[in-house]
């Protein structure tokens, strides 16, 4: 044991806001494993439960991680990250309390610490464990679900454990920019975490666009070299980390004049500290009669969840229920009675919080943080006057004939793939061919039955399947369509189907006779009697790569009006172009 105290040490790497780059905590990281003879940490940690010296080396390396966190000048400020090896919690010499004494010593709060447990090792049907887990969670202790997605039994664990914090597996973060399934698989969980209550850290990343694009889908904190490698030196770590608030400066004024969140919206609700006593407790529910609920917050100022005046309930009216609960040796403090409350960040666009808000079961509403601390709530009724605001905004911007998105939703989708220069997606533009002519002769109705069927066929074809990820219709004969797609090629072929099946479709809106002949007869825009193919449909598609510079929605506009000329003239009414890879900064 004298030789893992001598020869070890810990080397923190900062776990930050990934949206302002502030630092929210540091993880532990074990160094010298080596100098001892072996491969790696884990080999150390194998040899130790072999030994059935586990959980002694655990506590003594707990304790030189907890005494280096302590020298830190803005420890009170952040969280420190230690990993914990589940099979600590199954060794035959675990005492419990151990570390608090250790934390009391260095003048440490336990809510300070997070523990991290790994998925490496199934612990998944350990009643024991479980038992511990609970332990953990009694004496304030944080917990974090490590590696999540690659271990034993992922779902499980969030189920069961019910942790403050998921961090993904850099599996599932490298190159999840490029890589559609990963980023289905990382939103997915950011999804469910968020309706539990649960914060996401996204490890491993390495790069800005991975960054970029962990910080796009939902993802709440940031760990990897990209932020800043893991270092013995403690005068190197800092409190903030400006290049991370830089990238979210710049998104933001790329979309100035966008529509932001809500923040009107929200309602300032005075929290409980957690560690208040129930005297305080009751007395805030006496004070606010009609408060049905009061979030709790810890000594950082991050919410645990709320407090329900319905939990109190049994104590409130039990004869001797107040005293009992007043009595210290009772045991209930306010945290027994903290229930999990959706969280989301003040800066996350309203269409996010409605998600988290629609997939929960709290009838509340959502707290709302900055920097991870609380600083208000969202209730239903300001979720429902939200949803009002954006279907009256959707009704004002849809297309009355199709109901589809118009131009101004059309507009903030081009901008938005605009943004990220790293996403790869092609935009298409439809217009009809000979229009006008069958309008004129068949009648504004007929024309208005062809503009639905192929809003039909386009939902159809391309909605329904998931493939295009946005449709619109600009107005008349025009419609657009959005596909985050990595090759051109794929948005290409459907594209092709559906001018094919609107061919055949309308064909059938002609007469008899028009259908035989291939042709009708009617008036140009010049006033001259001629003949006029049956109608058709051509597509112009401009295909934008990842790793391009950025340009602007009109000038991309203006590359589309070329191409659907282009279009116009081809004999399959198909007209494809690709921007070049870093030679976008001027479209003329």
């Amino acid at each position: 044991m004298s030789l893992l105290q001598d020869k070890v040490d810990y080397a923190f790497q900062p776990i930050v806001n990934i949206r302002t780059g502030s630092c929210y905590g540091y993880e532990a990281l074990l160094r010298g494993s080596d100098a001892m003879g072996f491969p790696s940490v884990l080999h150390l940690f194998d040899h130790a439960y072999t030994e059935n010296l586990l959980h002694k080396a655990d506590l003594l390396l707990r304790e030189k991680a907890i005494e280096k966190f302590s020298r830190l000048p803005f420890m009170r400020d952040a969280k420190l990250f230690f990993n914990l090896d589940p099979r600590v919690l199954q060794s035959s010499d675990y005492q419990p309390k151990q570390t608090v004494a250790i934390l009391d010593r260095y003048g440490i709060d336990p809510r300070s610490v997070c523990f991290e447990l790994t998925e490496r090792h199934d612990m998944s049907s350990t009643a024991d464990a479980m038992r511990i887990i609970q332990t953990y969670r009694s004496q304030s202790y944080r917990l974090a679900i490590d590696d999540f997605g690659t271990g034993f039994s992922g779902l499980k664990l969030l189920y069961d454990y019910q942790p403050d914090k998921v961090k993904i597996d850099r599996f599932f973060i490298t190159g999840i920019e490029r890589d559609p399934k990963k980023k289905l698989f990382v939103s997915t969980i950011v999804d469910l975490a968020h309706v539990l209550g649960i914060m996401v850290i996204a490890e491993g990343i390495e790069t800005e666009a991975e960054l970029v694009t962990c910080r796009d889908i939902g993802c709440d904190m940031a760990q990897g070299y990209f932020i800043a490698r893991p270092t013995t030196e403690l005068a190197a770590l800092s409190t903030r980390y400006e290049h991370v608030a830089q990238l979210t400066l710049n998104d933001r004024r790329a979309k100035r004049g966008e529509p932001q969140s809500a923040p009107q919206q929200i309602e300032f609700i005075q929290p409980l500290p957690v560690e208040a006593d129930m005297v305080q407790v009751f007395e805030a529910f006496r004070q606010n009669k009609d408060r049905t609920f009061f979030p709790v917050i810890d000594r950082q100022g991050e919410p645990l969840g709320i407090v329900r005046e319905e939990a109190l309930k049994d104590y409130t009216y039990s004869p001797y229920g107040r005293d009992l609960i007043h009595n210290r040796s009772y045991g209930k403090s306010l945290k027994d009675f903290v229930s999990q409350c959706p969280v989301a960040e003040i800066s996350e666009d309203s269409n996010k919080i409605l998600e988290i808000f629609s997939m929960a079961e709290n009838r509340e509403g959502i707290l709302i943080v900055s920097e991870h601390r609380y600083v208000g709530f969202l209730s239903t009724t300001s979720l429902l006057r939200l949803i009002n605001e954006k279907n009256i905004a959707m009704a004002r911007d849809q297309n009355p004939l199709t109901k589809l998105p118009g131009n101004n939703s059309i507009h903030a989708y081009i901008a938005g793939a605009l943004t990220d220069e790293s996403r790869a997606c092609s935009l298409v533009y439809f217009d009809f061919d000979n229009f006008k002519p069958f309008n004129d002769a068949y009648g504004f109705r007929q024309g208005d039955r062809a503009i639905l069927l192929f809003a039909e066929l386009m939902q159809k074809q391309l909605g329904s399947s998931g493939f295009a990820g946005f449709l619109g219709h600009v107005g008349g004969d025009d419609f657009f369509a959005g596909f985050d797609v990595r090759e051109p090629q794929e948005a290409e072929m459907r594209v092709r189907q559906l001018l094919a099946t609107f061919r055949q479709d309308i064909a059938s809106f002609y007469d008899a006779e028009a259908r035989e002949n291939g042709y009708i007869e009617a008036t140009d825009r010049q006033g001259q009697k001629r003949r006029f193919a049956m109608m058709t449909c051509s597509a112009a598609i401009l295909h934008l790569p990842g790793g391009r510079r950025s340009s602007s929605p009109d000038a991309i506009m203006d590359q589309i009006a070329k191409l659907k000329k282009q279009a116009k003239q081809a004999d399959d009414g198909v007209a494809l172009a690709v921007i070049p890879a870093q030679k976008v900064s001027a479209i003329a």
